[in-house]
């Protein structure tokens, strides 16, 4: 099964800082890959006009319901997530996390994870500044991301 993640709204290159935000520029954006923090599935800049992101996984039926696993899934059974991590990079290219957002894979409904593994496609699609005009950060469930099994233009 394959996560497609489409995103739009990108808080841009540069975010000022402002009260319990310091500040950051060359802001970009990637999939982090399970137990590999500094390893990133296709950075984004933060001024690109959308990012996609294309996540293989497996799917796997449980008595729970259906189990997602994959090098860039996290977590455990009934908690898995994958990371949207932020950060800046320097003139030598090195990455530095400043924060993360947790695309929360338990908060798709059961029923339609059955259906993704069916078709073989779970997507996602959501906007990645949040209400400061900041990146988006923290656990990201409904009505924040929209989870669906058809590929689409983004949210």
């Amino acid at each position: 099964m394959r996560i497609r993640i489409e995103a739009s709204d990108l808080p841009g290159r540069t975010c000022p800082a402002a009260p319990g935000f310091p500040g950051y520029s060359n802001i970009h954006v990637g999939v982090q890959r399970r137990n590999r923090p500094g390893e990133l599935l296709e950075l984004h800049t933060g001024d690109a006009p959308s990012a996609t992101w294309v996540v293989d996984c497996v799917a796997t039926a449980n008595s729970a319901g259906v189990d997602i696993t994959g090098a860039y899934v996290q977590g455990r059974p009934g908690g898995r997530f994958i990371y949207l991590s932020w950060g800046t990079v320097d003139e030598a290219g090195t990455f530095v996390l400043f924060r993360r957002a947790k695309l929360m894979l338990d908060a798709v409904d059961p029923d339609l994870v059955r259906a993704a593994a069916q078709s073989g496609q779970l997507v996602a699609r959501l906007r990645l500044t949040d209400a400061k005009g900041h990146p988006l950060c923290a656990a990201v469930r409904p009505p924040l991301v929209e989870w669906s099994t058809a590929v689409g233009t983004g949210p």
